[in-house]
């Protein structure tokens, strides 16, 4: 069979072509950045220099891993370099990607092109290779929030809700682990949970979505009054892409008939990730889920 023919991919950064370049320059960059959605670098060893390696195994779901056997051909900072890849599974090269990477300024920053050609040497990859093109693209969306200008956007909201059961039980929703993984739950396949609701406990669950994506919700306990008080900070991940830190403060109340909860949240969120409210309707969600579990009378 015939090779395949020269990929080209080129995006714009809106930053100078040295940061665009320094990108490509170190191990921890590239874990960051080097791979398409829903896939992950679980490993990197670059020697940045002519003749350096520049190693990646990569992890995709459903896949086993890839392992990418990489040389720096060539390194002209901060305007092109080039690497030599074998990759396949284990020691058996399934195909050989030779990568250029030119570095142009314009005037809206840096335009970066890749030149992308292939030495087949299993066919069983070549369909791998037709993907190549969604995978850089995915891959230089990744590449754009590695280099692109760090922001920070606040938001914040309040939430406030009546349940006909005691201060206790509602409490217990939150801090018993079987409890809330009756109603803390979501569209997902859940992959870990675990909490241990103290001041200075943590609590963890990550899930994988329909689409393959994983998030991951992290929160650390700074107040823990029983029956009456909540405050915990938590970063919420989408696969290894950081999109939020937040503060949160659930408050319980006596009220006729039952407990009055009134939930605060106050939210960070990170380098261009755009919330919408979404954050707001989900909780709201959660609590409809609490509701009904707590109508439930177990």
């Amino acid at each position: 069979m015939s090779d395949p023919a020269v990929l080209v991919v080129s995006r714009v950064f809106p930053v100078p072509p040295e940061q665009v370049f320094a990108a490509w320059s170190s191990a921890a960059a590239m874990r960051r950045w080097f791979s398409p959605e829903r896939c992950a670098v679980a490993e990197a060893e670059v020697e940045f220099r002519l003749g350096g390696r520049c190693d990646i195994t990569m992890l995709c779901p459903g896949h086993e891993p890839f392992l990418s056997r990489g040389v720096f051909t060539v390194l002209d900072p901060p305007h092109r370099l080039a690497v030599r890849f074998a990759v396949g599974h284990g020691e058996a090269v399934a195909f050989v990607a030779d990568t250029e990477v030119t570095f142009e300024p314009v005037a809206e920053g840096t335009r970066m092109t890749v030149r992308q050609g292939y030495e087949i040497r299993d066919p069983a990859f070549a369909t791998a290779v037709e993907g190549a093109n969604e995978g850089w693209r995915t891959t230089l969306d990744k590449l754009a929030r590695e280099v692109g200008p760090r922001t920070a956007v606040h938001d914040s909201f309040t939430l406030t809700r009546d349940f006909p059961a005691s201060p206790a039980r509602v409490f217990a929703a939150f801090a018993d682990p079987a409890a809330k993984a009756r109603w803390f739950v979501g569209g997902y396949e859940t992959l870990e949970r675990f909490m241990d609701v103290r001041e200075g406990g943590r609590e963890r669950l990550s899930g994988r979505w329909p689409n393959g994506m994983v998030s991951s919700f992290d929160a650390l306990y700074l107040d823990v009054i029983a029956d009456r008080r909540l405050v915990y900070a938590y970063t919420l991940h989408l696969d290894d892409r950081k999109i939020s830190v937040s503060l949160a403060t659930l408050s319980l109340a006596a009220i006729e008939g039952g407990t009055r909860l009134v939930l605060t949240e106050q939210g960070t969120f990170l380098d261009g990730y755009q919330d919408a409210g979404a954050r707001e309707q989900g909780t709201a969600g959660l609590l409809g889920q609490l509701a009904a579990f707590l109508a439930q009378g177990v």
